[in-house]
Parts: C-alpha cells; structure tokens; sequence
C-alpha cells in the first residue's frame, strides 16, 4: 500500500556485505517519498529500511500530538536495528528526514555516511510567517494549516497520488520549526561523508540551504537540479537524485 513502511534486501555485489541504509521521509509526509530510491538502491545491491515517522500516515491529530523527539528516536531505532545485521549503515533523508539523519549523524559518529535531500533549515514566505506565529501563539483557534497547492512536486502523477497530509497541524508546525534549529546546531559535529542534492525551484526549503548544509557538513559533494521542486526524491528528476544516492554509497 502507498505510505507504507518498507524493508528491501538488495542482492550482494561481489562478495562485500551489502551497506544498510535507512531512507526517512518528510514532514507530514509518509515512506511513499522513498519508495522509488529505496527500490533503486536495493537494485544496486544495498539492505534498505523506509521508516514512517511518529504521527504520520495515521491521522493529523496523531501528529499534532508528536514532539521532534519522538521523530529522532524513530530513526535512531531503524539505524540500531539495521546495525544488528550490517557493519555498515548508511542514512538517506528527504527534507525533515535530512534533517532527523544528519542529527542522529552528529551523535553517531559510526553512522557510514549521510545523503540529505532537500532538507529545509530555514523557511520563507508565508509559510515563515505561520511558523513564527504559531511558536508564538498567536494563531489562536486554528488547528491546521491547508496546503493550498498541494505537494510541492513539479510531477502531476506523483503529486496526485502521494498519501502526504493535505494540511500542516499548526502544533506539529511549531516542533518542525525548533527542531530545524537544533539541526542546524548540530552540523558542524557531522564528521561522515555528506551529499547534499536539492533542486533550484524548490519552494519550500530555499535552496540556498544547500549552501548552509554543504558548509557546515564539510560535504564531500552538492547536485543542484535543474527542474525539481521539493520532492526531490520523487520528482521529474528522481533517476538523477537515485544515481547521486547510489554512486555516493558505494564510495564511502
């Protein structure tokens, strides 16, 4: 079913033990985002886990109801149990999940590598001003946030048929925004190999985020995509962003 958790066992390439990679999803959004990736990379021979983050793909009421650190402790759940059967785990993020796997990276240090996908450290617009407003309070009486153009992805199919939220709890909004900050603080304690990708038209992580990420990871490389928007793993460009994901776990 769409949205659903996955687990997908490559076939082992030559005699190595295949990496394990942990692919997390976005905010309000569900595994559905990964799914393409995770096929790919499991074509190419990796172990790969497509985790569904606390509160979402159940109801918006559940994620209102979920702090940023149940978030974290989901991921870093996956990576442990991954790390039963692999030397080697790798983490692949998009958007709120590059954030959540460059975090658990910054504690981790024995994570392999980190691939960040769109992942937003600041918002602008509108959807800053929400933000600001709600960890203020002063949204009052409202719950939810409707995302009045839908997902932000350039690929009509994809953006008809992806199972993400069709409104932002105003409560979830106010951890996404902290957590972002906490993520930001932590990246200069990310020692492991860092790929950034993000696209150029993405509206709703700035792409010059990437910029930030790249510098203060250290980032071993940044692919800026030319036609994409947020959804970067499963927009127009996505065999570009999974051969970006692929040849990077295979180097390190």
């Amino acid at each position: 079913m769409l949205g659903e958790p996955f687990d997908l066992v490559g076939k082992n390439v030559g005699d190595d033990e295949p990496m394990g990679v942990v692919c997390v999803h976005g905010f309000t959004s569900t595994p559905y985002e990964m799914r393409f990736l995770g096929e790919r990379l499991a074509d190419a021979g990796f172990r790969v886990r497509g985790v569904r983050l606390p509160g979402h793909g159940t109801s918006i009421e559940d994620l209102d109801q979920t702090p940023w650190r149940a978030w974290c402790a989901a991921v870093e759940a996956a990576y442990d149990d991954l790390s039963k059967d692999h030397e080697r785990v790798a983490l692949v993020g998009q958007s709120l999940g590059g954030l959540l796997s460059l975090e658990l990276a910054s504690r981790r240090p024995e994570v392999a590598a980190v691939c960040s996908l769109a992942a937003p450290l600041w918002l602008e617009g509108l959807a800053a001003k929400m933000a600001a407003w709600a960890e203020a309070g002063k949204l009052g009486w409202l719950k939810q946030l409707p995302k009045l153009g839908g997902s932000d992805v350039r690929d009509p199919v994809v953006k008809r048929e992806n199972p993400a939220y069709r409104a932002v709890p105003v409560k979830a909004l106010v951890q996404f925004s902290q957590f972002m900050r906490k993520a930001d603080a932590a990246l200069p304690r990310v020692t492991q190999p860092v790929l950034v990708v993000h696209a150029k038209h993405d509206h709703t992580a700035p792409v010059a985020c990437a910029a930030r990420l790249a510098e203060r990871t250290r980032a071993v490389r940044t692919k800026i995509l030319e036609r994409s928007y947020h959804l970067i793993s499963i927009d127009v460009e996505r065999d570009i962003v999974a051969e970006e994901v692929r040849s990077f776990l295979r180097r390190h």
